[in-house]
């Protein structure tokens, strides 16, 4: 699977992996790399777009010689497949990467602490050791630059409701809980909410489905701006040209796409490498390079060089919602959002 369409995807993205990091990965274990050899192979459960994930997990294959099993999909979607897996008796996957670790059930997850854990930020780091963030996701609002001027950018998110002429062409996720609560922590739980009911009046923001779906409308110039979204998506676009930019502000909630690895993983050993490999510098480099992604690790540049410095330029809130906790959020969600 993984094989037959890598090279394709290399050659749009035209990224190459950083020097020497074939030659001497400094993820491999050895202790562990006969054992995984064996195994032959491993299952990936991912929500990270192909074109970023086979390219990337080609580096895995090539140094290990370990056939990888990439299924991505949507991070609802991925977690009913575990559960089902798991009441089944069924265990196809390795490992999971995706924003979503977290909220597996501890009892499936492995508690394992990978060599390179120590090297990245302590927030990604799961007390419990059944998660760490291989890299970390920043919300800030998107702009398109050609249809909103720098004078009429807003400095905070009071300002949005000084900008009536942006009713009806405003735009948010259908899931961006986490950054809700951000807000709700900024400002204050009633004040937040009370701050979002009163954008929602004064803008009557659009509710759709999918960041980069949306990341792209902005780009394309389908809507001028939108109230959140990831950062790493649009510097994605804005690289390859397109008119758009994110705007930091007070708060940026951070969040982590994480990995985790299956208790009863079909490939133990191989996920063990897998988990490290994602916290090197080999591969935060490559994520870095070709989808903006900001590195975990701090001795990792980010992509543009000054995204991490603008970013943390502004109060960081990093949420990690847990299961019923995301339930309870996206209901609150809903109704500021949905219900009207």
């Amino acid at each position: 699977m993984l094989r037959a369409a890598t090279t394709a995807i290399l050659l749009l993205v035209a990224v190459k992996a950083p020097a020497g990091a074939q030659q001497n990965p400094s993820w491999l274990i050895p202790e562990i790399l006969a054992a995984a050899k064996a195994e032959g192979q491993l299952t990936v459960y991912s929500s990270t777009n192909e074109q970023e994930g086979l390219p990337l997990w080609k580096l895995y294959e090539d140094a290990t010689g370990i056939k990888v099993n990439y299924v991505r999909n949507a991070e609802g979607p991925m977690l009913a497949k575990i559960a089902i897996e798991a009441r089944t008796g069924q265990q196809s996957w390795d490992v999971q990467n995706a924003g979503s670790v977290n909220q597996i059930p501890s009892a499936l997850t492995l508690e394992w602490e990978p060599p390179l854990a120590k090297d990245i930020m302590p927030e990604a780091r799961d007390p419990g050791k059944r998660w760490y963030g291989a890299y970390a996701g920043y919300n800030a609002p998107q702009y398109n630059t050609n249809l909103v001027k720098q004078e009429d950018l807003p400095r905070t998110y009071d300002d949005f409701l000084k900008h009536p002429e942006w009713k009806g062409k405003t735009v948010i996720e259908g899931t961006d809980r986490e950054w809700m609560e951000a807000i709700f922590r900024f400002y204050g739980r009633d004040n937040g909410r009370k701050l979002l009911e009163n954008i929602v009046k004064t803008l009557n923001p659009i509710v759709l489905d999918g960041h980069f779906a949306m990341a792209r409308q902005i780009a394309a110039g389908e809507y001028p701006i939108m109230l959140t979204d990831y950062a790493m998506l649009t510097t994605n676009l804005k690289q390859q040209g397109a008119p758009t930019d994110f705007l930091p502000l007070d708060p940026v909630s951070v969040w982590f796409g994480m990995v985790g690895i299956n208790k009863n993983a079909p490939h133990p050993n191989a996920a063990k490498l897998a988990e490290n490999f994602l916290l090197s510098k080999e591969a935060q480099s490559l994520s870095s390079q070709m989808g903006g992604r900001v590195p975990t690790r701090l001795d990792t540049p980010s992509n543009p060089p000054d995204a991490r410095a603008r970013l943390g330029a502004k109060k960081l809130i990093f949420v990690q919602l847990s299961a019923d906790e995301a339930k309870a959020s996206q209901k609150v969600f809903d109704e500021i959002f949905r219900g009207r």
